[in-house]
């Protein structure tokens, strides 16, 4: 509504007290519209979350964490809601990772945010796990870091052919967090710790060849998918878990296509099962394939100390549970916090945007054990617990 429209309505009315309701409307209007990051709406049988920042590719901040973490567990415990959806609006990401930036700027103001946010995001992420109701993540669009938190914990996640994964966070100083050192692992041979290492994004199908979606569905289906979950009565999980089978068993795109992946895989398996990068590094040089020297470019512009890190929570995280991952993570969280490369990171790729971060250290001879072992230090009191 444009001033000269409003003032046109306003002049209608005569009394002065309808025009103070129609001004206080409008200005509650504009602070719903500026506050609603996340909608969290009760449709049907379900409760529905859409992170609603698409002109940031529904980015996760620590204020939609703190709308959607209550909420989760309100519809947890009520017996009208049978089923949680969560998905991203705009159409190009469902969520495209953590709001990074803002960390990392709230350093200078010496705010205590980065605890609060990975705190509260990991509080999140095992919320997601253990939830009782069936969770479903419509996976479309960008789908890396902070958005596979929000999604890759729950029990169903549908893939279209516009899905972008990716755990990128060792080109930012930083480590593939959100659970990564649990689900990473459990892929298959050692499709994770590549993933992890080299950032490498897998699209459309591959993201369910993976195993990170358990399902795949046409991106043009998706709301109606959406509307036959919402119009089930009483779904139990299995009635949930055949809808998305229907849909899934239809989908006719880049169906024959084998995984992106395949082809390589015998050799991940073999490259990335050294229990060092410096090994990592040296069986890629020595295989001299052009697969393999294209994903060594990429390991070696990677901050050193991220990759040294994010090996040892994958092989760390293997034989933990959830919440011990998470635990670890926090504290890793904490430590990349207080040091260089993280904040280096966000500078270069997402403020100034000249991609050449400096790392410190730049190589990694010299990322020391005892600096590799602070990452993994207990914080005591400030430990994360569930």
């Amino acid at each position: 509504m444009g001033l000269r429209e409003m003032w046109r309505l306003m002049s209608r009315f005569n009394s002065s007290r309808r025009t103070n309701i129609i001004l206080q409307h409008l200005r509650m209007s504009k602070h719903t519209d500026a506050a609603a990051e996340v909608l969290l709406e009760r449709k049907g049988c379900a409760g529905v979350i859409t992170l609603n920042r698409p002109k940031f590719l529904n980015a996760l901040n620590l204020s939609m964490i703190r709308q959607i973490y209550p909420q989760l567990k309100k519809w947890e415990q009520d017996p009208e809601t049978f089923l949680i959806i969560i998905k991203g609006a705009g159409g190009k990401a469902f969520c495209a990772g953590g709001d990074i930036r803002v960390i990392s700027e709230a350093r200078k103001a010496n705010q205590k945010i980065a605890q609060d946010f990975f705190r509260e995001e990991y509080m999140l992420n095992n919320a997601i796990d253990s939830c009782q109701k069936p969770y479903i993540a419509l996976i479309h669009g960008i789908t890396m870091g902070g958005g596979v938190g929000l999604s890759v914990h729950g029990q169903f996640r549908v893939a279209t052919e516009k899905s972008l994964f990716a755990m990128p966070e060792t080109a930012i100083g930083l480590f593939p967090d959100v659970g990564g050192g649990y689900f990473l692992p459990r892929l298959q041979g050692k499709l994770g710790c590549f993933l992890a290492l080299t950032g490498f994004r897998l699209k459309g199908r591959d993201v369910y060849a993976a195993g990170i979606a358990t399902h795949f569905v046409d991106s043009e289906k998706l709301g109606m998918l959406e509307e036959d979950l919402l119009a089930l009565k009483s779904p139990s999980k299995e009635n949930i878990a055949e809808v998305l089978e229907t849909y899934h068993a239809k989908s006719k795109i880049d169906q024959d296509k084998s995984f992106i992946l395949e082809e390589h895989m015998d050799k991940i398996n073999s490259w990335f099962s050294a229990n060092t990068v410096e090994q990592i590094i040296e069986n890629l040089q020595q295989d001299g394939s052009s697969f393999a020297l294209e994903q060594l470019k990429v390991i070696n512009k990677m901050s050193p100390t991220s990759l040294k890190i994010t090996l040892r929570q994958l092989m760390e995280g293997s034989s933990k549970t959830l919440q011990e991952v998470l635990t670890m993570e926090y504290r890793m969280s904490q430590a990349c916090m207080r040091g260089h490369d993280f904040h280096e990171g966000v500078r270069a790729v997402l403020i100034d945007k000249d991609q050449s971060p400096k790392w410190k250290p730049a190589d990694l001879k010299e990322v020391t054990d005892e600096a590799l072992n602070n990452h993994f230090k207990s914080l005591g009191s400030n430990d994360l617990k569930f």
